[in-house]
């Protein structure tokens, strides 16, 4: 068995038999004073997902350190899952998937290939390095990769496989283990187990909330009505005038209320202002359109080029005319200071 490639692969079914084959259980990896490295190992990986969007990676020499990698891994989707936060797992699943693209990119075809039978994606390797994958599976992989350069005219394509660098398919490999952990979680965890997690979930739940400031455009503040964008600003002074909103510009500014970081219960008291508001109506296109109803994240925000193309890209000011500006958030940021200008330098946000 090639332990090495276990502890950089933990969700690979060779891990698992790693695991039996040296009586390694979740009881005592709860429990026992052992398997206390692999709980630390376990923490870290959900922090590191929280503060850096990528689980760290360190060579392991040895077969009792590799164990504890392994383990650590059950234990990072058992806080996840008792956190039960989505944000938490959407981005845990990210910096686990970001964590094997790394790896995998320069791994020999045969490794890549035990992974991406695991995440079930059918694939052959040429000896040149050059990786095939079924065209259904590319289209599925790839279809959130907005680059031109993952456009299916852009690929080598016989006889239904689509040709790739292996550098390439690695990134897919990412969309496809960040797709697996996402469904996998949350995990129904035994209520023995609580008291041994609790530590750990306050730890990161503490964690969870002070990284949701930082991304939040008002960085927790709550919504300021000076930085608001024109368009979302004549949105509402439309809402408030009782004036027949189209439905896209509801639907932009449901979206860009989320995305501050309102409740359901603050946006909509911003549709109550209108003379003829409509709970019911308003209560099940809010939901709708935030993710309440389905349990997923909501719509993001449509970008300035889209407000255009709907027509309620309305009174653009100076900034808003900037050519790196390209969406409303971006000029809330700007606005509330939690951007740097890109006037100021040529990176940007």
């Amino acid at each position: 068995m090639d332990t090495a490639r276990a502890a950089k692969y933990p969700f690979l079914r060779e891990s698992a038999e790693f695991a039996e084959r040296n009586s390694a259980d979740l009881d005592e990896l709860i429990t026992s004073p052992s398997y206390e490295p692999a709980r630390v190992r376990g923490r870290q990986r959900v922090l590191d997902a929280l503060s850096d969007s990528e689980v760290s990676y360190t060579p392991l020499m040895n077969d009792y350190d590799r164990l504890m990698e392994v383990m650590s891994y059950p234990y990072a989707r058992m806080i996840v899952s008792m956190v039960g936060d989505r944000f938490l797992t959407k981005r845990y699943a990210l910096a686990e998937a970001v964590r094997m693209n790394n790896l995998l990119s320069s791994e020999d075809p045969s490794t890549v290939l035990a992974v991406s039978d695991e995440l079930g994606v059918s694939s052959t390797a040429d000896p040149d390095g050059i990786m095939r994958i079924g065209f259904p599976d590319y289209l599925r992989l790839a279809n959130r990769l907005k680059s031109v350069d993952w456009k299916l005219i852009n690929m080598e394509l016989h006889h239904g496989m689509v040709h790739l660098p292996q550098e390439k398919y690695s990134r897919l490999m990412q969309n496809a283990l960040q797709d697996k952990i996402e469904s996998e979680l949350p995990l129904i965890t035994p209520d023995e187990y609580h008291r041994y997690l609790r530590g750990d979930v306050t730890r990161i739940s503490m964690a969870l909330e002070e990284t949701k400031k930082r991304f939040s455009p008002t960085g927790g503040e709550g919504m300021r009505n000076e930085y608001l964008p024109p368009c979302i600003t004549h949105i509402l002074d439309m809402s408030r005038q009782g004036l027949n909103l189209p439905h896209s510009a509801r639907f932009a500014l449901v979206t860009f209320l989320n995305a501050l970081g309102l409740t359901y219960d603050e946006i909509i008291r911003v549709f109550s202002e209108s003379p003829d508001f409509d709970e019911s109506k308003s209560e099940y296109q809010i939901k709708h359109i935030t993710g309440e109803l389905n349990g997923t994240d909501g719509y993001t925000p449509p970008e300035c080029s889209t407000m255009k193309t709907n027509g309620i890209c309305y009174c653009p000011d100076s900034l808003c005319e900037q050519e790196w500006l390209n969406h409303p958030l971006s000029y809330y940021r700007v606005k509330s200071g939690k951007t740097r200008k890109k006037t100021e330098g040529k990176d940007g946000q």
